[in-house]
């Protein structure tokens, strides 16, 4: 089954700690973490399974 198509969106908290462990844990990160223009940190990874995981904080 191709699950590329599939994205999901994680608020959490400590992301650049979610991005060290992610680092840590060699997994796949396709788009390092950044700070977007309206308001959000965030970073995506892939699952084992080819999903796309959007890992983000709202800045203040």
């Amino acid at each position: 089954m191709n699950n590329s198509a599939i994205f999901l969106s994680i608020e959490v908290s400590n992301i650049d700690n979610w991005y060290k462990h992610a680092e840590e844990q060699k997994i796949e990160i396709v788009y390092p973490i950044t700070n977007e223009n309206w308001g959000v940190r965030r970073f995506f990874v892939k699952d084992p399974n080819g999903v796309t995981i959007n890992l983000l904080t709202h800045l203040e």
